[in-house]
């Protein structure tokens, strides 16, 4: 393999972004999350390595097919200048194709599962995650649609823990990961909040204006209440509340560190939020695992 090839590879790498895995946490989080309510605990570790694979894979070609799209407004963006379409090291077809090639990958993994319910989701799956990156030109708060595209693996994961779907659960679910990627992208929105205004793209952070943390602290505290209702109503312990506070506090100290709306700071809150999907995921698993914990340290459950 020549040395032409490789600086390719390692673009393609650069273009799907998995030099920066923070996009695929903040994806992973509620697909573990649904998981574990679906299977009422670890699910099944064939599906589970599907979806942590498919995870990745997906990220990766919503990368690609995002730098297609804004292959016009990166080079005007400090923070993007670098990125392979903007400065040329890949062309626009070659990002429409690795989206579509990874794309079918992904969906070639899902059907290892056998299972058609997730099949047909992975549809309108791929369809969001091609959509999302042209809402910017179009709508006043192209977060939303990032909400639903990153909660889609919420339904998909239901779907293949219980070959069916338990709508409260998984509409309450969704619900509360919009309100999320809603407040953590925002974050995100407001570090380019003065770069996306010269070039005319919009954004949840122009939109909310100088109400931004005001809205972010609300959607943040109606995601934690939907969580925490939902477990409620599927008899989780203290430990799943004890993730929650969690969360909650981390939401808290980045509301105030981001008073200033300093990008630097601002960007440092988006990034928080891996910790703040982790603090939940992690309540919930031990809350499943306590009791045997409890049995093997010969506790009381």
């Amino acid at each position: 393999m020549n040395a032409p090839t490789l600086d390719k590879l390692r673009d393609y790498a650069l273009l799907m972004r998995l030099d920066r895995p923070i996009g695929i946490w903040l994806l992973l989080w509620p697909t573990l999350w649904a998981l574990w309510f679906a299977a009422d605990g670890v699910p099944d570790l064939h599906v589970l390595a599907v979806f942590v694979l498919g995870t990745v894979l997906m990220r990766s070609a919503g990368c690609a097919i995002n730098d297609f799209a804004d292959r016009e407004f990166d080079p005007h963006v400090a923070r993007t200048q670098q990125r392979p379409v903007a400065a040329g090291r890949v062309t626009p077809a070659e990002a429409v194709r690795l989206f579509v090639v990874v794309s079918l990958v992904a969906f070639g993994l899902l059907t290892s599962l056998k299972n058609t319910l997730a099949l047909a989701l992975s549809v309108p799956a791929a369809a969001l995650a091609a959509l999302y990156p042209f809402t910017k030109r179009w709508i006043s708060m192209p977060q939303a649609v990032l909400g639903v595209a990153f909660s889609w693996g919420i339904p998909m994961a239901y779907a293949a823990v219980r070959h069916e779907i338990a709508w409260v659960e998984v509409l309450v679910l969704m619900a509360a990961n919009l309100c999320w990627v809603v407040a953590y992208d925002t974050y995100y929105a407001m570090a380019d909040r003065a770069d996306d205004l010269k070039i005319g793209v919009k954004s949840s952070a122009i939109l909310f204006g100088t109400r931004d943390r005001l809205v972010i602290a609300v959607l943040q505290a109606l995601c934690l209440l939907l969580l925490g209702g939902l477990g409620i109503a599927d008899g989780r312990g203290l430990l799943f509340f004890c993730g929650l506070l969690v969360a909650a506090v981390l939401a808290l100290r980045q509301w105030q560190r981001t008073r200033s709306r300093d990008p630097a700071t601002c960007f440092a809150a988006f990034l928080d939020n891996n910790r703040f999907g982790l603090a939940i995921f992690a309540g919930l698993a031990l809350d499943h695992a306590w009791p045997w914990l409890a049995s093997a340290l010969g506790v009381a459950a």
